[in-house]
């Protein structure tokens, strides 16, 4: 294995499943068409095909963690079910099919057709993030500077400067637990209730800036010993390749979209 292609920060592919062995912009292209025209999607069936499209290339192509499962088994579920219900109580009585009554509570009514029309709103949004986590759930940021920088010609003073605060984050929450568990050591900032939770929290404020401050230098005096900035282009050491399994991907996804939205048109109610 050539130094080209190791990469300490990279997640290794979960089992063989297909989507992390994908370029990141091939997922993130794939599906972003079909997003788009859902926006302007009014009718049930179109998004609930979409919907069901996202879930199975996820489940066929993505690592089902616990959390991804609860993700998309009850939360993406329960909130396209709360959003629908919630615009299906905002919709304009005088222009929905008032044949069917759902609801009647003294003079106000919520007909069948309003509901219909939250429905498909709450599914629409529901179908736009299930295709959206066809990228977000199989994909390191990492990855996907390095492939913007090396496919799309995103200038890599841009694009790693875009990662080198990306990983601030990890460093961050790591940071936070070491500052809590030095002062529950020492005792500080103990007992119960809001004030105390604020003092404790203020208390992490000025610790972890610190140690922000001090991180930002050294990758600050890193990237200056490495010259960057200085030439137009630089060498990489991991790849990102586009193959033609990205290539295919991404033409397959659009064809079963332009499928579906072709046999569903004209996407009313």
């Amino acid at each position: 294995m050539t130094a080209a292609t190791i990469d300490p920060y990279a997640t290794t592919p979960a089992g063989g499943r297909f989507l992390f062995t994908l370029n990141p912009l091939a997922k993130f292209a794939a599906p972003l068409p079909p997003m788009l025209v859902l926006v302007f999607v009014r009718d049930l069936a179109t998004p609930l095909a979409f919907l069901a499209l996202a879930y199975i290339v996820l489940l066929a192509g993505a690592r089902l963690t616990v959390r991804i499962v609860l993700l998309l088994a009850v939360a993406l579920p329960v909130a396209a079910l709360v959003i629908g219900l919630g615009m299906s109580l905002w919709v304009d009585a005088s222009r929905v099919d008032t044949s069917v009554t759902v609801v009647e509570l003294g003079g106000w009514r919520l007909y069948g057709g309003a509901v219909l029309i939250g429905m498909a709103t709450g599914i629409r949004l529901a179908a736009i993030v299930a295709l959206a986590l066809v990228a977000g759930l199989t994909t390191n940021g990492a990855d996907l500077v390095r492939a913007s920088v090396q496919q799309l010609r995103v200038p890599y003073r841009v694009g790693y400067t875009a990662l080198a605060a990306f990983r601030f984050v990890p460093r961050f929450g790591h940071e936070l637990d070491v500052i809590r568990q030095a002062h529950r050591v020492r005792g500080s900032h103990g007992g119960r209730g809001p004030f105390a939770a604020l003092a404790r929290w203020w208390g992490y404020i000025v610790p972890l800036l610190a140690g922000a401050i001090r991180h930002a230098e050294r990758v600050a005096l890193a990237m200056d010993a490495r010259a960057f900035g200085a030439y137009p282009d630089r060498t990489e050491r991991h790849l990102v390749p586009w193959r033609p399994r990205d290539t295919a991907f991404v033409v397959a996804f659009w064809i079963v979209s332009a499928v579906l939205l072709v046999a569903f048109f004209p996407w009313t109610l």
